[in-house]
C-alpha cells in the first residue's frame, strides 16, 4: 500500500435490506444510526444513507446497532430516501435555475 493511499481508499459498505411486511413490520439492516423518532417519523442513518420512514403508531422494536439492524412496527406510508445532498437537483430545477 503506497503512502497516503489508506485515507483516500473507500470504506466497505455492508449489506442493507429491507423488508415490509402488510405495511405493518419493517425490519432493516445496515442501520448504523437512529437519527430521531416518534410515533410519525423515524430518521435512521444507514450504509447507503439517510432514510425517512412515516406511518402512525410507530415504534422501535429489536433495535440492534452493533449488528445493524432494526424492526419498526406500526402502520408504515412511506419510505424515502433522502438526498445525499450533493447540489443539483432535478429536471426542472435545473431548467428553471
Amino acid at each position: 500500500m503506497a503512502f497516503g493511499e489508506e485515507m483516500t481508499k473507500r470504506p466497505e459498505v455492508g449489506p442493507h435490506r429491507l423488508a415490509l411486511e402488510d405495511r405493518q413490520h419493517l425490519s432493516l439492516t445496515g442501520v448504523t444510526d437512529v437519527d430521531s423518532f416518534d410515533e410519525t417519523l423515524v430518521l435512521l442513518k444507514t450504509n447507503r444513507g439517510m432514510m425517512s420512514v412515516r406511518g402512525e403508531g410507530l415504534q422501535l422494536k429489536n433495535l440492534n446497532l452493533e449488528g445493524g439492524e432494526v424492526r419498526v412496527d406500526g402502520t408504515i406510508s412511506a419510505i424515502v430516501y433522502e438526498a445525499s445532498g450533493h447540489e443539483g437537483g432535478g429536471f426542472l430545477r435545473r431548467l428553471l435555475g
